[in-house]
């Protein structure tokens, strides 16, 4: 894999540029392709995750961890935010427009944003861990501890080689090794395929497809929870066709309404730092989902204004407190040389829920099949806890693995 410096160059270039472009879409076909390259821009999201974690040290990972996707509530309120103001004077095409610009301005920052040791390290590559270590170092007042910095992958290689003399090499010679490392790695991934059969390895697998159930279920649920913000703020009058005219002719109630909901990712940043590095993860995630059941189980009885709002704000909060939570666990299960695949492919897995919602859950909203939606909301949430309770292992304080030798 390239590592979270490309990950994040990728993701800025896509998510801006095919973003921007967007909104001069000539036709609904263009518009589609294009917003489809943004959501495969978005995707690589998670690398960026992953890449911030192994700068963290291991007994405050959780609370930093929660701080970095704080920022996903901020984008989400500044857009309702945005969509509030300009859709109604000025339309879409500005919306999109405007909207591509936070994506923008990661580039400013690509220049400074260094590759992580341990990816570094673990390609062999220890001169440029090295130099970002020191860099680290300085800007902290620190210094590194003595002593010279070992790569598992040269060791391994000196093994085979027979060689007992990688430590005392040169400065000239080591770079050479690394380069040669570097092509080897370019070569033997297969595209990634390598990385991809890992996660389904022994050590792995049963990690791995309950990881993909809880992200599944996570993203279902909280897109969902959206979604009938807007489809359920008017307690039990939205119908079909009834429904599908209140929100054309309502533009800006329609947004009011998410602005307002999404204040409940707020006080779910706050839950998600006070427990997760102290009850654990599953033990966090697990109480968030089965809480959200809680919530969302009145609406299976009564829909009345003030009960749909208090029930999905509620909802809302703990969804997304889980969901943060989730994000921070999966590149913690996985060790370095395939926690970027591990977590692109388990958000991947999530998308999917993203993408099933919609086309399933709403789509019994607007047929007056709400009481069926709200149940298939409620057995996916509960699945999801269950499939969280069964995680194999606890991260709460752990080290991060570099291969798949060092998990236990």
């Amino acid at each position: 894999m390239e590592g979270g410096r490309k990950g994040f160059l990728f993701t800025a270039i896509m998510t801006s540029g095919a973003g921007f472009l967007s909104a001069f879409s000539p036709n609904y076909v263009a518009l589609m392709a294009l917003r489809f390259l943004v959501g495969i821009g978005l995707g690589g999201g998670p690398v960026l995750g992953s890449w911030f974690l192994e700068f963290v040290p291991a007994p405050s990972r959780g609370t930093w961890m929660v701080v970095l996707s704080a920022f996903w509530t901020v984008g989400t309120i500044f857009e309702a935010s945005l969509a509030w103001v300009v859709m109604p004077k000025f339309g879409w095409r500005w919306l999109l427009a405007l909207s591509s610009v936070p994506s923008l301005l990661l580039l400013l920052f690509y220049a400074i944003t260094p590759e992580s040791p341990r990816f570094l390290c673990m390609k062999g590559r220890t001169m440029e861990a090295v130099d970002v270590l020191e860099k680290m170092a300085r800007l902290n007042g620190a210094q590194l501890p003595s002593g010279k910095l070992v790569s598992d992958k040269n060791i391994e290689l000196d093994e085979v080689s027979e060689s007992a003399t990688l430590l005392a090499a040169t400065a000239k010679a080591a770079k050479e090794e690394e380069n040669d490392n570097i092509k080897e790695d370019e070569g033997s991934d297969f595209g990634g395929f390598k990385s991809v059969s890992k996660l389904l390895s022994p050590k792995l697998l049963r990690a791995t497809l309950l990881l993909w159930m809880a992200f599944f279920g996570n993203a279902f649920s909280y897109y969902g929870i959206v979604l009938l913000t807007s489809e359920l703020s008017n307690g039990n009058r939205i119908c079909a066709k009834q429904e599908v005219e209140s929100v054309h002719s309502n533009n800006s109630s329609l947004y009011k309404n998410v602005f307002i909901s999404s204040f409940a990712e707020i006080p779910g940043s706050f839950v998600s730092i006070m427990i997760v590095d102290r009850i654990g993860r599953r033990l966090s995630m697990a109480s968030m989902l089965f809480t959200s059941c809680v919530f969302l189980f009145p609406l299976v009885f009564s829909r009345t204004e003030i009960l749909t709002r208090i029930s999905l704000f509620g909802a809302r909060l703990c969804i997304s407190a889980s969901f943060t939570i989730v994000y921070i666990y999966a590149p913690e299960i996985y060790p370095t040389s395939v926690r970027t695949t591990g977590i692109g492919v388990a958000s991947s897995v999530g998308r999917i829920g993203g993408i099933l919602c919609p086309l399933v859950a709403v789509a019994l909203v607007h047929n007056c099949h709400q009481t069926t939606a709200i149940l298939l909301f409620e057995l996916v949430v509960f699945l999801s806890g269950v499939a969280v309770m069964f995680f194999p292992f606890e991260t709460k304080g752990c080290r991060l693995n570099d291969t798949e030798a060092d998990m236990h």
